[in-house]
């Protein structure tokens, strides 16, 4: 037992994306603490459980790893702690191994460097019900005798093994000696020796693989150089035609039900401030961006369609060439691609990449990629500039426009990337090595606990930060109130109109009106929340009090074609969101490549918006 702490302590180990969290969460269920290892950006997650026996030990979810070498953050925190290189991190007492049983050869390269440092450890065979499917074989007996350990099948998504698990806890282990004063970092001899050692272990366990044929067969056209760019481009394509064309009726149908809401208040609450607080602040602010929840959960289910089936990390190999002639580490992709759900875990995945600036040159990007808090604003501004138009068979106008806007956030961050890499810090980009997942067929119960996940974070978000900043904004829209007789609008009394029209002059040059620098403001919290902005903006500042005009409508009648493109131009660019900048800071220790962000940023998004302005009023004139 371990002198730091009465309860034994049990350490999770192996490779990304083995079902490792998964098993811990299966194990832990919430009695979890999560927190940073000290002096790094590295996340602790630390778990207690009971057995059936009546054993409380201590689980520690380690960073997942490759080797020993620890050439990344991550890989480095789970090295040390083994090692018992971390301050004040007591070593475990029993490592549990976590295999993905579809991908052996991968992990038993790992295992066999940790069998050097004379842990007690339990081996917990996992996705065992994947790999059944795909026709793999193991011999568990067989495999337990040449591995000296215990090995325990586990489907950790579905709790399978769990009980077997608990009970192989539950056992005495032999207290050994963690002697790693020895340990050096392996040799390119010693790794040789290792690789033949992990497949000799492979054939004597008679692992086979029915279903690698038929992967084999699919990658020879999905990881072709011309065919294999062209189906990924035509998913990114078919992927926004459906954000547009699927959600349609599911928005209007929203949208139907605000609209009634806010006729019934207006029905049964007398004219004043509590009828504009109620209908103008929170259902014109709340309600304006929760229409776009149908668009954000159709981008998510095929996202996770495509994470499921495998296929997403042969898109991985696909742009490594791309990602390559930018001089980004092909490890970059998967951050990027986590951008576009969020720039925050995108920014924290790049714990992966090893060397520091190719991580600092993924992080300074990574908030160029169009994150789904752009889709509502997004949205708004095609919907009400872009005719809804089909240009040939399935393909929209609108889907086109959204495509494009994806494809210049991408171009955007391979060009600074490039910039970066060549100019500023003139570094070679290393070679990507990676293995490829077999084809695997989604789970429809994964696929719709992702979406309700998603669904449940969005209106949770809706629910706090945007509501609450809906609500700040009708106040800053509403007070102070115009004087008796004024002989302008109320709202350029207010605080909102005052700082608007103080500020207009500097976007003058691009198009934007006091209403979208109002906007502006309480957007650097959220992008989406600008939406809610400039609805409850244009609500209070209606002569009836309240607006029943699609948001869409007022805009394309209010705004000029040139405006609505520059304002399209800006959040390409813009840093607007004051939580990814704190992240940067978090991932960097200091508050300069922050700084460095947000001013480029900014001034991409002010040049990108004035040319645009500037070039789309010449043609319009």
């Amino acid at each position: 037992m371990n002198a730091h702490t009465a309860a034994p302590g049990f350490a999770l180990v192996g490779c990304p994306n083995s079902g490792k969290t998964a098993l811990f969460n299966a194990l832990t269920g919430s009695r979890q603490k999560v927190a940073n290892y000290a002096g790094v950006t590295v996340e602790r997650k630390e778990g207690r459980l009971s057995t059936p026996g009546g054993r409380r030990v201590r689980i520690l979810d380690l960073p997942g790893t490759y080797s020993l070498r620890g050439h990344s953050p991550d890989e480095a925190v789970a090295r040390d702690v083994m090692l018992g290189r971390r301050p004040g991190e007591a070593l475990p007492d029993v490592l549990i191994c976590v295999a993905d049983a579809t991908n052996l050869r991968l992990f038993l390269r790992l295992f066999l460097e940790i069998k050097q440092l004379n842990y007690p450890m339990i081996l917990a065979l996992n996705m065992a019900d994947i790999a059944k499917r795909q026709g793999c074989e193991i011999d568990i007996a067989r495999l337990s005798r040449e591995l000296g350990v215990p090995v325990i099948p586990t489907v950790a998504v579905r709790r399978g093994g769990i009980d077997a698990l608990l009970r192989a806890i539950d056992d005495d282990f032999p207290v050994l000696r963690h002697d790693a004063s020895n340990w050096r970092p392996p040799s390119a001899r010693d790794l040789r020796a290792t690789h033949r050692e992990a497949d000799r272990i492979l054939r004597c366990c008679s692992f086979r693989a029915g279903d690698q044929r038929l992967s084999a067969r699919i990658d020879r056209v999905c990881l072709h150089p011309a065919w294999g760019l062209f189906i990924l481009l035509a998913l990114l394509f078919l992927i926004f035609q459906a954000v547009f064309a699927w959600a349609a009726p599911a928005m209007d149908g929203i949208g139907l039900l605000f609209d009634l809401l806010a006729g019934w208040v207006q029905q049964i609450v007398p004219p004043g401030l509590l009828r504009s607080f109620i209908a103008d602040g929170l259902i014109a602010g709340v309600g304006s961006v929760i229409i776009f929840l149908p668009q954000i959960l159709i981008l998510f289910f095929f996202i996770i369609l495509l994470e499921d089936s495998g296929y997403m990390a042969r898109a991985a190999f696909l742009m490594d060439r791309l990602m390559g002639g930018a001089g980004l580490h092909g490890r970059a992709f998967l951050p990027l691609l986590s951008s576009f759900a969020c720039a925050i875990p995108g920014i924290m995945a790049t714990r992966v990449i090893e060397n520091r600036r190719d991580r600092l040159a993924t992080i300074l990007v990574a908030p160029l990629m169009t994150c789904s808090a752009r889709i509502p604003v997004y949205t708004l501004l095609v919907s009400a500039f872009i005719p809804d138009r089909s240009l040939a068979a399935g393909i929209g106008l609108q889907g086109l426009v959204m495509f494009g806007l994806y494809a210049t956030g991408i171009l955007s961050a391979l060009s600074v990337a490039a910039f970066m890499k060549r100019i500023v810090w003139r570094q070679a980009a290393e070679p990507f090595l990676m293995e490829l997942p077999g084809y695997k067929r989604p789970r429809l119960d994964n696929i719709l606990l992702g979406l309700r996940l998603r669904a449940t974070a969005f209106l949770r978000r809706a629910g706090t930060i945007i509501l609450g900043l809906s609500i700040l904004m009708w106040f800053a829209c509403s007070f102070p109130q115009a004087p008796i007789g004024a002989g302008q609008p109320a709202i350029n009394y207010s605080l909102a109109g005052i700082v608007g029209h103080a500020l207009a002059d500097i976007f003058a040059p691009i198009g934007f009106n006091w209403e979208i620098v109002v906007a502006l403001i309480p957007g650097l919290a959220a992008r989406e929340v600008a939406v809610g902005a400039l609805a409850t903006v244009y609500a209070v500042g209606a002569p009836d009090g309240g607006a029943d005009t699609a948001l869409q409508a007022i805009l394309a009648g209010r705004w000029s074609l040139p405006t609505g493109l520059s304002l399209l131009a800006w959040y390409v660019f813009a840093p607007q969101c004051l939580s990814t900048l704190a992240v940067v800071k978090r991932e960097t220790m200091n508050w300069f490549w922050p700084a460095v962000m947000f001013v480029y940023m900014m001034f991409l998004a002010y040049a990108a918006a004035y040319a645009t302005f500037r070039i789309s009023s010449l043609i319009s004139s």
